[in-house]
Formats: structure tokens, C-alpha cells, sequence
């Protein structure tokens, strides 16, 4: 049984079952080619050297090794580059910044601009030219002019009030002696002076410094001492029984006068005392007498009115 297996025919048969089988033909055992003498020499001194190098410690790694080095090689390369790109574009692109649109005149003035809220109820309030300082050189320099003025009327004013320089003679009294509405302008006089033409008023010849009188109520509208050809002069407006009475006092003498412009006097009140200035001979007192606007003479009017 033994030799019908190894048979010519039973390898025959083999064959053609491995044919069926692979779809090629199969070389029997018999077919294959014994090896050359120098093949099977080369084989053996192979494997001589590697007994030798095995034996020496000098084993050469195989290629299963060798092949598992280049991969983690090039995992280990390619963390590096990546590492080495994200180093240098990271702070690329921090820098890097957007680029924007420029803006506008406009736009910069509404990002800039302030609001104002006004409560609703606010009072509204009318603003006059004096509740603000002046601001153009104009302007102030006619508020320093206008300051100045102010100034020198009150110094005038304050000058003239009873600053007399003549004393008022013994027993002569400082209001006007009498009652009612009207009362005469001296407390006595000599005579009168004699009238020439061209003369307006009345003169009643008296020593130096005695006391004048208003003879009203009434309210300085002119106190000088440059008063033309009547010298030292006040002027007085008066409303006696719904008439305008106005009453001039002239040549009266320097510093003697106690009442400026504007001043409020009642009937009787010393207002200066008497003199020559101007154009006076001897000392007396020029006063001159006007009924709504009409030049009346003054004794006449006085010796109808006074109390």
C-alpha cells in the first residue's frame, strides 16, 4: 500500500487534485529541482556569519524592529513642525487686527457729542441786559465810564450836604420861622434891591451867611455852584394846591450848600446861605418865582401864600 502511494500514479493523481483545487497546476515532489551545490553553500556560510555575530553580542536588529523606529521617528518630527508653526502664527494673529472703515467728521461728532436734559418743569426765566458781565472791550470800558459817573455824582452829593462854610449868625434860626404850606425864604432882610431892566426876580438885601429857606415841600432839580450870573444856585420843584411851582435861589455862598440834585425837601428847611457870586453887588438873595411854567413876581406870591 505503501508503494501504491508513492506511486507514479498516485502522484499523478495529487496533481490533478491540486490543480482542481487552485486553479494552476502543482508541482509534485518529484518535479522539484534539487538546489545547486553553490546555492546550499551560500546558505550555509549565512548562517554561519549570524551564528557568529549571535555569539559576539553583535546581533543585527531585525527588520520588524527597525520598521517600528521610522514611525515613531516621524510622529516625533512632525510634533516639532507643528509645534514650531503654532509658536510663530500665534502671535501673527494676535497682532493682526481687523481693518475697519475710517469715520466720518460726522460719526466722530455723535460718538463725541454731549445731551442735554431739561426737567419739564423747569420755570422758564427772562434774562435782563444787567444779569451778565460785560464781555467786549466796548462794553467795558463804557461800564468802567459809567461806574466813574456814578462815582462822582455821589461824591458831589455827599460834598454838598451840609458841608456850610459860614457860620450862621447867633439867634438867626435854621428852619423858617412861621406855618402852612408856604413859607418865606429868610428870616428877615433889610430891603429889597432896586430894579433895573432886564432884571428877573426879586432881591432881598441881607448880611452874609444868613440862612435860606425852601419855601415848599418839594424836590432839588438843580444844585451849583456854576450857575452863570446867579453863581452858587438851587432850584426847587414844588406841587402847591395841584399847581407846579418851581423856586430859584441865587448867589448864595460857596460850600454853603446842604441839598443835591435829587434831594427831597420840606417847607422851611435850610438849603445854603446868602452871598455875592455871580453877578451881584453887596450880598443879597436873587430868588425868582414860576407858577405852572409863568415867571410871577416873588414877593407878590409870597406875601399871598406864605404862612
Amino acid at each position: 500500500m505503501a508503494e501504491a502511494k508513492d506511486s507514479p500514479e498516485g502522484a499523478l493523481d495529487a496533481q490533478v487534485e491540486s490543480h482542481n483545487r487552485w486553479g494552476r497546476a502543482a508541482r509534485s515532489e518529484t518535479q522539484k529541482q534539487p538546489r545547486s551545490d553553490r546555492a546550499i553553500k551560500r546558505r550555509a556560510n549565512k548562517l554561519e556569519r549570524r551564528e557568529q555575530r549571535v555569539t559576539a553580542g553583535e546581533a543585527r536588529p531585525s527588520k520588524v524592529h527597525a520598521g517600528r523606529r521610522g514611525p515613531v521617528r516621524s510622529i516625533l518630527t512632525l510634533v516639532a513642525v507643528t509645534g514650531l508653526v503654532a509658536t510663530v502664527a500665534i502671535p501673527a494673529y494676535a497682532a493682526w487686527q481687523p481693518e475697519t472703515e475710517p469715520l466720518t467728521v460726522q460719526q466722530l461728532a455723535a460718538d463725541g457729542a454731549q445731551s442735554l436734559v431739561i426737567a419739564s418743569d423747569v420755570a422758564e426765566a427772562n434774562l435782563a441786559r444787567g444779569s451778565y458781565s460785560a464781555t467786549t472791550p466796548d462794553e467795558i470800558s463804557k461800564k468802567k465810564a459809567e461806574e466813574a459817573a456814578a462815582a462822582a455824582a455821589a461824591a458831589r452829593a455827599k460834598a454838598v450836604t451840609f458841608r456850610g462854610t459860614y457860620a450862621v449868625p447867633a439867634g438867626v434860626p435854621l428852619v423858617a420861622p412861621g406855618s402852612g404850606l408856604v413859607r418865606r425864604p429868610l428870616p428877615y432882610f433889610n430891603n429889597f434891591g432896586a430894579p433895573y431892566a432886564g432884571h428877573r426876580g426879586t432881591d432881598y438885601m441881607v448880611e452874609r451867611g444868613t440862612p435860606i429857606y425852601s419855601v415848599a415841600d418839594g424836590v432839588v432839580t438843580a444844585s451849583t455852584d456854576g450857575g452863570g450870573g446867579l453863581g452858587v444856585t438851587v432850584t426847587i420843584m414844588h406841587n402847591i394846591n395841584g399847581h407846579a411851582v418851581q423856586s430859584v435861589y441865587g448867589h448864595m455862598l460857596p460850600g454853603s450848600r446842604t441839598v443835591g440834585a435829587g434831594a427831597t425837601v420840606s417847607a422851611g428847611q435850610m438849603i445854603g446861605q446868602v452871598s455875592d457870586t455871580g453877578l451881584a453887588f453887596g450880598t443879597h438873595l436873587h430868588i425868582m418865582i414860576h407858577v405852572d411854567g409863568t415867571r410871577v413876581d416873588a414877593e407878590g406870591w409870597l406875601a399871598a401864600n406864605a404862612g
